[in-house]
């Protein structure tokens, strides 16, 4: 809960999922960072003095790590070289955050081999930066916490001003449910960055710092700005309904998050608004889009034990009904977040 909040000085409450991305790095000294993906095609070269232009860079995902090399590099990393090998199971371009958690294990290995000593916050915000360096997508911060700070059994209530983040158990008898549209979403090519504008003109309209800080009645006639504060509320609503089990009101909550991210925001498309409705007809108790919108995955609530019975006849629902094919599983939360790396201390 909270899409589009973080950006907004707002509440979010992210889970990380038990899928994970690791970067194994072996240092070099032959003024380059090579990168290769065991799952994408293409190998990386980039200067490791970060003048490599990060959107300049192909294969696509190579440009991430162009963006980590030159933002570690502005903030005092010494990269003489490096040999990155990348390994991820999160889904891509399903709004599951694949290129945070690939940001965020970039950041973990390129600071070690650089000689960097970063608090968690600071990794996170770094790995914001190198993102946006790759995309040019204004992004939050949620993602990245969600993949640096993740808790078993737990989502994160997290304050996105301050930043702090406190742990809110999600209890074993509610089943979280993923399923893939069957459409890819491309962050670059949607109108995220008009979305973050238009928030940042009405809070500069009505001389707040941002919009966390409007209140409903201000915003009544702007649609973005008004999911912002209502989102907001949903996710403090959805934080305490997880504290006391009540999986009704957190269906509600996300059927309401979903309309107002389809409506007010309109970040939502025909295929992600069909999943929804499959779901709620095969027995969820409620569903969203997860992630920026524009495509992707949807997340659902259930009951534990009918977790899997409920995915698996809302995508044959969905995939009579629309003709594409989905994809789904019931999560677990991670107690390490998704992005892991190690450094082989071993030298070439």
């Amino acid at each position: 809960m909270g899409d589009h909040t973080d950006y907004n000085d707002g509440f979010v409450l992210p889970m990380a999922l038990d899928r994970a991305c690791v970067v194994e790095a072996t240092p070099a000294s032959d003024g380059l960072v090579r990168a290769a993906s065991r799952e994408l095609a293409g190998r990386v070269a980039v200067a490791v003095d970060g003048r490599t232009e990060p959107r300049l860079v192909e294969p696509g995902w190579g440009r991430f790590v162009a963006g980590v090399v030159r933002v570690l590099v502005a903030r005092g990393a010494s990269i003489r070289g490096a040999e990155l090998e990348v390994a991820s199971s999160v889904p891509v371009g399903s709004g599951l955050s694949s290129s945070s958690a690939l940001s965020v294990a970039l950041t973990l290995a390129l600071a070690d081999l650089g000689g960097l000593s970063l608090d968690t916050i600071e990794t996170a915000r770094l790995a914001l930066a190198a993102e946006v360096e790759a995309t040019g997508v204004p992004g939050g911060l949620m993602d990245q916490l969600a993949a640096l700070f993740g808790r078993p059994g737990h989502a994160l209530l997290i304050d996105c001003r301050t930043p702090t983040i406190e742990p809110v158990p999600i209890a074993p008898s509610v089943a979280v449910i993923v399923v893939h549209c069957g459409l890819p979403r491309t962050l670059a090519d949607s109108a995220y960055a008009a979305r973050r504008a238009e928030c940042e003109e009405v809070a500069a309209r009505l001389g707040i710092a941002a919009l966390r800080d409007a209140t409903l009645e201000q915003v009544a006639d702007a649609p973005r700005a008004r999911h912002v504060v209502t989102e907001n509320a949903r996710v403090l609503d959805t934080a305490s309904a997880l504290r006391t089990g009540d999986l009704d009101a957190l269906g509600r909550l996300l059927l309401a998050s979903h309309a107002s991210l389809r409506d007010d925001y309109e970040v939502s498309t025909p295929a992600l608004d069909a999943l929804v409705g499959s779901l709620v007809e095969s027995g969820a108790v409620g569903a969203r889009l997860t992630g920026a919108g524009f495509g992707g995955c949807v997340v659902a609530l259930a009951r534990r034990a009918e977790g899997l019975g409920v995915l698996d006849r809302a995508m044959d629902r969905y995939r009579k009904a629309t003709g594409l094919d989905p994809s789904g599983f019931v999560a677990s939360t991670s107690g390490r977040g998704a992005a892991t790396s190690s450094v082989r201390t071993r030298r070439r």
